[in-house]
């Protein structure tokens, strides 16, 4: 994630409050000293860090802190009560006409911050929602954009209107919406086009489709990788144009990440969703108090568990539970296990959303190819095997191990660690008293 070195460095400063069992004033500047530090390393706003020490400083200096039972963690807490007044004490939503009226949503930002992605990324979100969206073609500059859209609509299965390039955007945008009317289309998504830097031509380009057009939403779409030229960016789209919200990009990249703290405390305008990958699905809604968890390494459970919903068939959970009760699971259920995990971002993915995970040093070691191994050697399984491990003698191994491209000793390896799972699975009820499982508890299956 964006804020990788961020959280290493508080998580450092936060480990030396917690092991001081009182706290002088001396104290709490020094450690807001390190955090002040940390923010501006992160690219955060001048003004912004200043404000946000002062609040803390505030806060944490009273002698209701100080001589609390545990003032170490009362200024953590502190700190992570004003980080998410910094980012936006509530998540907003973006803000759409009913369905039987047209929401004309316009998208703006510089060249090269992914508006094109995200359009195609929201259209999906939309579409999954109900709506009925298109999106609209308008970078008439870079035919290569136009191409992007159109495939990136394929595979969200939405509608791209595009006529080309040698009309003008008001005018596509124009026609759109008459195709939009007669279609009972509900959203429009214009993909408008961005530039190295801001410019005249692409404010007033942008003027009069406003002009032209009842807009619903105005978005801008900033790259998290710009730090805090992404703040002057989203200054001047509000001068000029007016933003309702923000879509900060490439918050997976190893970046500062200091444009996601910044930017609604110097605008005023809301972050609505952040581009965690490349992938279309990988556009999160946008929850304060979940960004500043993240931030401070407390991880973000509510993320994993609507990631796990959205991916996990609901049926095949059941079933998997009736079959973790009884030991019954075979190496069937265990490539059911990774495809939902793969649609949930992998282990690497996940493992950063569980507490004290948030940074490089805090994560443990993930061999992802050692994973696609272990899944090659089930694959080169016949489903017959695969339903039944107990007929895996030593020829069916040495055909697999061939069939994998893996060495005998894997394949050993793997079958000794099923069933060394199945028998810990058998074992469970008597080791909870002979109760059993808990209504709901589902156990990840792994070797």
């Amino acid at each position: 994630m964006a804020f990788e070195s961020l959280t290493e460095k508080l998580q450092n400063v936060f480990k030396g409050l917690r092991s001081k069992g009182r706290l002088s004033e001396a104290d709490v500047k020094t450690a807001l000293k390190e955090v002040k530090m940390a923010l501006l390393e992160a690219d955060v706003n001048f003004r912004v860090v200043k404000q946000f020490i002062a609040s803390i400083q505030d806060r944490a200096v009273g002698t209701e802190v100080l001589n609390g039972l545990n003032p170490g963690q009362t200024v953590i807490k502190i700190v992570h009560e004003e980080m998410i007044k910094l980012m936006g004490e509530t998540t907003t939503e973006m803000k759409l006409r009913p369905t039987n009226e047209i929401s004309i949503i316009m998208m703006m930002g510089l060249q090269g911050a992914g508006k094109t992605t995200t359009a195609a990324k929201i259209a999906g979100k939309l579409k999954a929602q109900g709506r009925k969206p298109m999106l609209v073609a308008c970078d008439i500059y870079r035919p290569a954009a136009i191409r992007q859209l159109q495939i990136n609509g394929q595979k969200q299965g939405v509608e791209v209107f595009e006529m080309g390039t040698a009309h003008k955007p008001v005018e596509i945008v124009e026609s759109a919406l008459i195709k939009a009317r007669a279609e009972n289309f509900n959203t429009v998504i214009i993909d408008t086009a961005g530039r190295l830097h801001i410019d005249e031509a692409m404010m007033d380009e942008l003027c009069e489709i406003k002009k032209s057009v009842d807009l619903t939403q105005c978005l801008l779409v900033i790259d998290a990788m710009t730090g805090q030229d992404a703040v002057n960016v989203a200054s001047v789209f509000d001068e000029k144009i007016g933003i309702d919200g923000v879509i900060i990009t490439k918050m997976d990249g190893d970046t500062r990440g200091g444009a996601a703290l910044s930017v609604r405390a110097v605008t005023g305008k809301p972050i609505l969703y952040a581009g965690m990958g490349e992938k279309l699905s990988d556009l999160e809604q946008f929850y304060p108090d979940r960004m500043a968890g993240r931030i401070l390494g407390m991880g973000d459970v509510l993320t994993l568990i609507d990631k796990a919903q959205a991916a996990i068939d609901e049926e095949k959970a059941k079933e998997m539970e009736q079959k973790l009760r009884k030991s019954q699971f075979d190496f069937n259920d265990y490539l059911d296990y990774m495809g939902q995990m793969k649609k949930m971002g992998g282990i690497g993915e996940i493992l950063k959303h569980l507490p004290g995970m948030g940074s490089k040093m805090a994560m443990p070691e993930v061999d992802e190819k050692q994973m696609a191994r272990t899944e090659a050697i089930v694959l080169a399984m016949t489903k017959k095997e695969r339903s039944n491990p107990d007929i895996l003698n030593p020829s069916r191994k040495n055909r697999i191990a061939k069939g994998a491209g893996v060495d005998i000793s894997d394949v050993n390896k793997l079958i000794k660690g099923f069933e060394q799972a199945r028998k810990m699975m058998k074992q469970l009820p008597g080791m909870m008293g002979g109760k059993g499982m808990k209504k709901g508890m589902k156990f990840p299956f792994s070797m």
